[in-house]
């Protein structure tokens, strides 16, 4: 496969030239959907380790910061590290179990979780040219699978939110669906009824209004925001010098891993949308980026970083596909942790408006997995049980997350991902039925000529 030169890594040129409102607009997009995905692992984190609400305030602003830096060194590209495609970046979901393991551990604490990252993502940036080497083992067969199972595992996300959120009293309260249904058809009614630049901000049309109704029925807690400061800055190390322990150090390796198996997935389907091709020094690069991203983390009081998912289903609703506008949404996610309080107005978005958006949003992710799959033999009937097989995996630690609870904690970031268990069985299966026993047919074949 021919390598790009960074010079000829193009954006899709038709939407390039967007003006300059309505790429804030859509970067803004893309913000909202990920902030909820962005603030939870340090609020989990910083619960886990008994931090107080200051303090896990300052978790939130410091994951912010790293992943808007992050967001546009992948974006724009800059000097090894970067895909150049419209990605988001973010703290992962990966590590959270181990995470919160080691946040109650003597000894280890947030300052061993914080050199376990720095250490991760130096192990992260050593492998990266080797892991950029598996494209071959994603063709359209595997890509469309895991991207189709991506999909399938974000939406139970989807739906706690509209439902008013997981932890709500009154969980699936009429309030609530109608509030959803709002948000999803006004989205809706904008591809149906507009064209061009509201198609392009429909999500945050129907969000808006969904937030306007939330505050007219006082369904928005603004409470705390008067005591939160106008402007603070994130510190390197403000928890102290990071801990390096071998057992912490070696289970956050494996959850860098599983990011790179994530992001090489979600890479290879944003090219598929994006109409480029994602070669093997692309993958290095975006990979490097991710590993980078999480060794910085670390120093910056935050976590392992990988790159989002979720903007995969944004970018084909939407049809915005050039990096220009993920830049601005890193600008966007810079300026929020830098203002805690315009990070706190964000944060008030009520689940059950997010969860309109999210429903169409990480529904067009698993829809964007079918297409792909069109590109594959999906008549052989090895294909189909590899597609079946994989997606059901995936589909496991979301239906049943206690289903792997007596294998050992080492191996809870592969058993609790959807993601990674659908990939590691995609590759598996496509090794076995078709790279195998391809040559094993072609083998046979060629005596039969003889």
């Amino acid at each position: 496969m021919s390598e790009l030169s960074p010079a000829r890594i193009p954006d899709a040129p038709a939407i390039q030239r967007l003006p300059l409102l309505q790429l804030i607009l859509v970067g803004l997009q893309h913000v909202l959907l990920m902030y909820g995905g962005a603030i939870a692992v340090p609020l989990i984190i910083g619960q886990a380790a008994g931090l107080s609400r200051e303090e896990i305030a300052f978790l939130i602003n410091a994951d912010l910061l790293v992943a808007g830096i992050a967001t546009i060194v992948q974006s724009l590209g800059i000097g090894p590290m970067g895909i150049r495609m419209p990605v988001m970046m973010g703290a992962s979901f990966a590590a959270v179990g181990s995470m919160v393991a080691m946040a109650g551990m003597p000894g280890i604490g947030l300052q061993g979780i914080f050199g376990a990252t720095i250490a991760a993502g130096f192990f992260g940036m050593l492998i990266a040219p080797f892991m950029s080497k598996v494209v071959r083992f994603f063709p359209p067969l595997v890509t469309g699978t895991v991207i189709t199972s991506i999909g399938l595992s974000l939406f139970p996300v989807a739906v706690n939110w509209a439902g008013g959120g997981a932890d709500a009293a009154q969980f699936g309260s009429p309030i609530y669906l109608a509030i959803a249904a709002l948000v999803l058809g006004t989205i809706l009614l904008v591809h149906r009824f507009m064209r061009g630049f509201w198609v392009n901000i429909s999500v945050l049309i129907g969000m808006c209004l969904g937030y306007v109704l939330c505050g007219v029925l006082g369904m928005v807690d603004l409470s705390g925001m008067a005591q939160a400061p106008w402007l603070q800055f994130v510190t390197p190390l403000h928890f102290g010098m990071p801990k390096f322990e071998l057992a912490p150090i070696l289970s956050m390796c494996l959850v860098v891993v599983i990011i790179f198996v994530e992001s090489t997935g979600m890479f290879l389907a944003l090219g598929k949308i994006t109409g480029q091709e994602v070669c093997p020094r692309m993958l290095r690069r975006g990979l490097l980026c991710d590993a980078g991203a999480s060794f910085f983390a670390g120093f910056f009081n935050t976590f392992t970083h990988s790159s989002f998912a979720q903007n995969i289903g944004l970018v084909q609703m939407t049809g915005v596909r050039c990096r220009s506008v993920t830049i601005v949404a890193g600008g966007l996610l810079i300026v929020l942790s830098l203002l805690p309080k315009a990070a706190f107005l964000v944060a008030s978005i009520p689940p059950a408006v997010l969860g309109g958006a999210a429903i169409a949003m990480f529904g067009m992710v698993a829809a964007t997995g079918i297409k792909i799959l069109q590109e594959a033999d999906i008549g052989d009937r090895r294909n189909q049980l590899l597609v079946a097989v994989s997606i059901g995996m995936g589909l496991i630690p979301v239906v049943r997350p206690e289903f792997f609870a007596h294998l050992p904690l080492w191996m809870s970031p592969i058993t609790h991902s959807g993601i990674a268990m659908a990939t590691l069985s995609a590759l598996t299966l496509n090794l076995l039925f078709n790279i195998l026993g391809g040559a094993e047919r072609a083998a046979i074949n060629d005596c039969h000529a003889h």
